[in-house]
């Protein structure tokens, strides 16, 4: 089965672009409630978008289903709604699929859920040390189609230096196996482009099918659409980009367990260079 690839985009062209490449999600990413505290002097993504984000790029997301991250469960305050009224806004502007973000209990879950009530997918982004602890209670739930894990915050919560440590040392296979046993689709962390960076994109596309996994997110580092003006060198990057993914998923899909142990192996050894220069 071909990853389901996610792309973050709140510009109605690039949605468009990303769309027409093959993408299967555009991602609209509402969550900031805490995010600048976890994450301040990190260089990750904060899009801080809004409801008027998902009205706006709703039209042009025709074949690839519209993805919204929420905000952890919440309150209402002076500042912002609820989760309920947040997940209503949510629902009714169009969104296909909301994703709950920085939970941490089977409580928090189940209220997302029941805002929810089966009227779009649900996914629950697994990022907190918490969530992993109590991860039997919460798949127990009923209402959930999918998971992910999100490595940049699990990994800070772990007090790691690198958020792929966490498939060095085998909480990602940990995680993953318990979501199997559960009978629900699975996906974890993001990839960039097929042959670039210190941790090639191909060598974690083969470690997503070694451990069964369904879904990705298309990173910065596949294409920042906020520091390429040119329409025709995104258009030409996500073409070709999610070209060499897929070749490179059909490639991968027939290696050995032996050649899937090599890959981690190799994996481990990238990342091992990687945490020593920081």
């Amino acid at each position: 089965m071909a990853l389901t690839l996610m792309y973050i985009t709140n510009q109605p062209a690039i949605a468009q672009i990303a769309q027409t490449a093959g993408v299967d999600r555009i991602w609209v990413d509402m969550e900031y409630i805490g995010k600048e505290e976890r994450q301040g002097g990190l260089d990750t993504v904060k899009s801080r978008h809004t409801v008027a984000d998902i009205r706006r790029i709703r039209p042009v997301v025709t074949t690839a289903e519209l993805l919204v991250r929420v905000n952890p469960i919440h309150d209402a305050s002076d500042r912002y709604p609820g989760t309920e009224e947040e997940v209503e806004q949510t629902i009714a502007a169009g969104a296909d699929v909301i994703m709950l973000p920085m939970f941490k209990t089977s409580a928090e879950v189940e209220r997302f859920l029941k805002a929810v009530n089966g009227r779009a997918k649900t996914v629950l982004l697994f990022e907190t040390a918490e969530s992993v602890e109590n991860a039997d209670e919460i798949l127990s739930l009923p209402g959930i189609d999918e998971v992910h894990i999100g490595l940049n915050d699990l990994h800070l919560s772990y007090k790691m230096k690198f958020m792929f440590q966490l498939l060095c040392e085998g909480t990602v296979q940990r995680l993953c196996e318990k979501f199997k046993k559960y009978g629900v689709k699975y996906g974890f962390g993001g990839i960039a482009r097929v042959g670039l960076g210190m941790l090639p994109a191909e060598h974690i596309i083969t470690e997503h099918y070694r451990l069964g996994s369904t879904a990705a997110i298309l990173s910065r580092g596949f294409c920042d659409a906020n520091r390429v003006e040119d329409p025709q060198t995104i258009r030409d990057i996500f073409i070709e980009g999610v070209r060499n993914i897929r070749l490179k998923e059909a490639e991968v899909s027939a290696l050995t367990n032996e050649q899937y142990e090599e890959n981690l192996e190799i994996i481990r050894e990238k990342v091992g260079r990687i945490v020593a220069g920081k």
